[in-house]
């Protein structure tokens, strides 16, 4: 038999529970294919043929540049190492920081040109300067893209100019849009510039809707004849940042468009919800045959929700524990689950741990503390916890 506890989560969260909202139906775009999640729960909110493998165009480029922000990381490059321009990164068609052969550029500078001025130019520089050539840094791009689970991408070049074998998804590119703000903190604030000026060429963001929202600060334009015109886009308000995708709109307004009405219907009818923070305490346990008698149970990671406004009141917990709980325990081990329900469907599935560590008594105390759970095992059938 397993010691089962229910609680209503709304108890914990709020005495007032808001009036009920009705969701409607996500709004009908013109794009072929978008999708629109939360970043911190990964819940999908709407999507509309997001695996489908399409041509991404620039938005290449958030890849481009979270492989350099993560060589930074690692401490390879330096934002102030200079590269030199090949002929090659020079003369790359399409969208241009405007590079001149010959000459060095810092990798800071660069990466400005690639996410503000959606350089093809600086991309191969950048390329060639951390891989050698396109190509090797392009095997660099796939390899990241499997780690991060984007598995209907494949890259051919750092820049998005077409390629045949060249695409990826709009569920893709919101999982690497994901892994870029939360990865790469400090360098996602790049993204949020209007302007840069190079060579006395001051260019704007592409991305229309830094200008149009406030909330807005991300992320990344695409445009070629086969991909159409895709924009991923990042905004934050209170407390919960969304990611749009959109893949393969009509013009330029339109995908700045179509982003925005998938942004405010996301801010409008959903919520993320924080339960528990890391360790805290969600339940209090006896533990036979420890130094200590008993101990608290919780959550390694933060507990955090994406629901339709005004259900947070409906939100309902169980505790799962084991029957007996034994010392010796380590802190960290699993003692049972904490699974959260919203309309019957499971919401939340979490293992929960020993918050402290308990040592085994001494012979005595154990035989007399075996004794009693025999008794209380054989007259009550019950478990004892506090």
């Amino acid at each position: 038999m397993r010691c089962l506890l229910t609680v209503l989560l709304g108890l914990f969260l709020s005495s007032a529970m808001a009036a009920p909202v009705i969701i409607p139906a996500p709004p009908q775009l013109a794009t072929e294919g978008h999708i629109l999640l939360d970043a911190v729960t990964g819940a999908v909110l709407v999507e509309q043929n997001a695996e489908m493998r399409l041509p991404p165009a620039s938005l290449t480029k958030i890849m481009t540049s979270y492989v350099i922000a993560s060589e930074i990381a690692a401490g390879r490059i330096s934002p102030q190492d200079t590269v030199p321009i090949s002929v090659k990164a020079w003369k790359t068609e399409g969208s241009r920081m405007f590079i001149r052969e010959g000459t060095e550029v810092s990798v800071e500078d660069l990466i400005r040109g690639i996410v503000i001025q959606s350089g093809n130019d600086a991309s191969v520089a950048m390329a060639e300067y951390i891989a050698g050539d396109e190509a090797a840094f392009a095997d660099v791009m796939n390899q990241i893209a499997q780690q991060l689970g984007m598995t209907r991408s494949q890259f051919k070049n750092a820049t998005g100019l077409p390629d045949e074998g060249h695409y990826t998804t709009a569920k893709d590119m919101s999982i690497l849009a994901q892994a870029l703000i939360r990865d790469y903190p400090g360098h996602y604030e790049i993204y949020r510039e209007k302007y840069f000026s190079y060579n006395d060429i001051r260019q704007p963001n592409r991305n229309r809707l830094l200008w149009a929202d406030d909330s807005v600060d991300g992320v990344k334009t695409g445009h070629t004849q086969a991909a159409g015109y895709c924009l991923v886009a990042s905004a934050e308000r209170d407390t919960m940042r969304l990611i749009s995708v959109v893949m393969g709109a009509t013009s330029e307004r339109a995908r700045a468009t179509e982003s925005q009405k998938l942004l405010n219907y996301g801010f409008r009818y959903y919520e993320s919800v924080q339960l528990y923070e890391p360790f805290d305490s969600l339940q209090r346990v006896k533990v036979w045959g420890g130094m200590h008698g008993s101990l608290d149970v919780g959550l390694e990671a933060t507990a955090k929700l994406t629901i339709p406004r005004g259900k947070r009141g409906e939100l309902e917990a169980e505790i799962t524990l084991e029957p007996v709980i034994s010392a010796p325990i380590d802190q960290g081990q699993q003692l049972g689950q904490l699974i959260v329900r919203l309309d019957d469907t499971i919401v939340l599935d979490r293992p929960l741990i020993a918050l402290n560590a308990v040592q085994e008594a001494g012979w005595v105390s154990r035989a007399t503390d075996a004794v009693h759970l025999f008794f209380v095992e054989t007259f009550s059938g019950d478990p004892l916890a506090l």
